[in-house]
C-alpha cells in the first residue's frame, strides 16, 4: 500500500495588520535585526494631518472631499484626522514624539483622541489628555501641563 509522505520545514510567519498572517520566505530573522519598535498609529495620523493642512494651505488640494478622493478614505475619515489639528500644540507634540511601541496594541487611537480634540478649551483639552496618558502607562508621555 501507499505509505505516507512527510514534509519537515520551518516557516516563518509575519503579522502583518488587523491580525493577517503571511508566510515569510527565508529564515526567520534575528532578534537583534528587527526594528525597536513602531510609531502608533495616531501618531502617523497626527502626521498626517499636519501635510494634509500643507496641501490645503498651499493649494494643491481645495477641501476636504478632495483629500478624501485622493486617500481613497471618506470625507468623515478626513474630517477625523483633520480633528487633531484641533488639540493643543503641546498635545500634538506629545503624540508626534511619542515613545514607540513595543509590543501589543496602540495605548491611544483616533477614538481615544477625538472628544479630546473637540474640547473648544486648551486647558480641558489638557486635563482629559492628562487623565487619558495616566491610564495608559509608561508608554505615552504626559508631559503635557
Amino acid at each position: 500500500m501507499n505509505s505516507p509522505i512527510v514534509y519537515e520545514a520551518e516557516l516563518t510567519f509575519e503579522r502583518r495588520g488587523a491580525g493577517a498572517r503571511r508566510v515569510a520566505s527565508g529564515e526567520k530573522p534575528d532578534e537583534d535585526d528587527l526594528p525597536a519598535g513602531r510609531l502608533m498609529k495616531v501618531t502617523k495620523l497626527m502626521a498626517l494631518a499636519i501635510r494634509f493642512e500643507e496641501l490645503i494651505a498651499d493649494g494643491v488640494v481645495t477641501d476636504y472631499a478632495e483629500l478624501a478622493r485622493l486617500s481613497l478614505v471618506s470625507r468623515a475619515r478626513v474630517t477625523q484626522i483633520m480633528n487633531l489639528r484641533l488639540l493643543a500644540p503641546d498635545i500634538q507634540e506629545a503624540i508626534l514624539f511619542a515613545p514607540e511601541i513595543r509590543k501589543g496594541r496602540d495605548p491611544i487611537s483616533v477614538r481615544d483622541m477625538q472628544p479630546i480634540a473637540l474640547a473648544a478649551n486648551w486647558k480641558h483639552q489638557r486635563d482629559m489628555w492628562r487623565e487619558l496618558s495616566s491610564r495608559l502607562g509608561p508608554n505615552v508621555s504626559t508631559d503635557s501641563q
